[in-house]
């Protein structure tokens, strides 16, 4: 198989000849050798085996002695030691040399097969998360999010972690970090993106709804998102009474998973977020600690703007080009005091923050370049009571 290496070291030959048969018949890129000391100058010439299976008694260099040196030279090359003198002292012995297994002679070829195959699909699984790190932290934007800074990379990293699957996520972070925007790419990149996705106003909806009111419109929310994804925004707001109705729910769904046949009334995977540290309402008794657990099987804190400084020219001009398409394409860039002044800012209300200035400031008719002038007046004072910076 291309780009997977054997190397098998036994000194009787007949048992050289049969495995070097066999394993090239599958379709294993085999290398043979009769000695330990022949086999331990292959790994220190250079040539990349991916596993080697070694004799444990050999004259002159054991398969002891063979595995650790090519610990030594080639750490992630996996040892496989082969003994007809299969005590439990050898194994225990071998795995603290740190052999990936050991096998017992009279050798099982398709037990050969099978080690081979699972160490090679583990190589590949590792060589594909190597790589997906490699390009995450190349990445400036990943399904409608924009940064390079690494606590944009680390969100990143964590969402494709999350996966395709349907677990509850729990977002945390403040007002303006994008906690809607982000659930929305969980929802595309996951098995359900063919579904809807509801945003619910927790907060909001109780203001509006009281009572019993409330927990039927969110039963009819929970339809609406059937197949797909709800969005419960500002979750901490939801009063103990509509947890308790909510939690009941969830069970309800479960059970029909665990037991019958037929669909699962809450066929919906649940994202909540809130500005508040989860842990701290659990804490003062404001929220239930079972639902809790429940919404959040994963959790995930967005980092505030002002943890991020190396993305706001990013953010800026993205926005810039949203509202220069939007707004009589008339603004083309950013002066550099205004960026200077963006890069110093505190940014209490995050990205939302940033991207309302500069709507603004192109709504307010800025010719081509964005201005100090053309700045809130807040922004403004601030700048020249610090000199240009705040």
């Amino acid at each position: 198989m291309e780009e997977f290496e054997i190397l098998f070291v036994d000194d009787e030959i007949e048992i050289l000849d049969t495995v070097g048969q066999y394993l090239s018949q599958n379709g294993f890129n085999v290398t043979l050798s009769d000695d330990g000391l022949k086999a331990l100058g292959l790994v220190k010439e250079g040539k990349c085996f991916d596993v080697v299976f070694t004799d444990l008694k050999m004259p002159e260099f054991d398969g002891l002695e063979l595995l650790a040196a090519i610990k030594e030279y080639r750490p992630q090359t996996e040892v496989i030691i082969v003994t007809g003198y299969g005590t439990m002292e050898s194994a225990i012995t071998a795995m603290k040399f740190g052999a990936y297994d050991y096998l017992q002679k009279p050798i099982k070829l398709e037990q050969l097969k099978m080690l081979s195959e699972k160490i090679m699909t583990e190589k590949r699984l590792k060589e594909e998360n190597i790589f997906l790190k490699k390009n995450l932290k190349q990445r400036n934007r990943y399904g409608g999010l924009i940064g390079i800074s690494p606590k944009m990379q680390e969100t990143y990293e964590m969402i494709e972690r999350i996966g395709g699957g349907s677990p509850s996520v729990l977002i945390q972070g403040e007002k303006g970090t994008g906690k809607e925007r982000v659930a929305k790419v969980i929802h595309k990149k996951s098995d359900r993106a063919g579904g809807p996705f509801v945003p619910v106003n927790c907060s909001a909806l109780v203001e509006r709804s009281p009572g019993s009111e409330v927990f039927d419109h969110v039963s009819d929310l929970f339809d609406a998102a059937k197949g797909g994804t709800i969005f419960l925004d500002e979750v901490a707001e939801i009063p103990i009474s509509l947890q308790t109705k909510l939690l009941q729910t969830f069970r309800q769904g479960d059970e029909t998973r665990e037991g019958a046949n037929r669909e699962p009334e809450t066929d919906v995977r649940i994202i909540a977020a809130t500005e508040k540290d989860p842990d701290q309402f659990v804490k003062n008794g404001t929220f239930r600690d079972d639902l809790f657990h429940r919404l959040g099987q994963f959790s995930l804190k967005l980092p505030p703007l002002r943890e991020r400084r190396e993305d706001i020219c990013l953010l800026a001009n993205h926005f810039l080009a949203i509202y220069y398409n939007t707004v009589g394409e008339k603004v083309l860039a950013i002066s550099p005091e205004v960026m200077d002044i963006f890069l110093e800012h505190h940014w209490p209300g995050n990205v939302g923050q940033l991207e309302n200035i500069i709507k603004g400031a192109v709504g307010a008719g800025a010719d081509k370049v964005i201005e100090i002038a053309h700045l809130p007046r807040e922004m403004r004072k601030l700048a020249m009571g610090n000199g240009g910076g705040l």
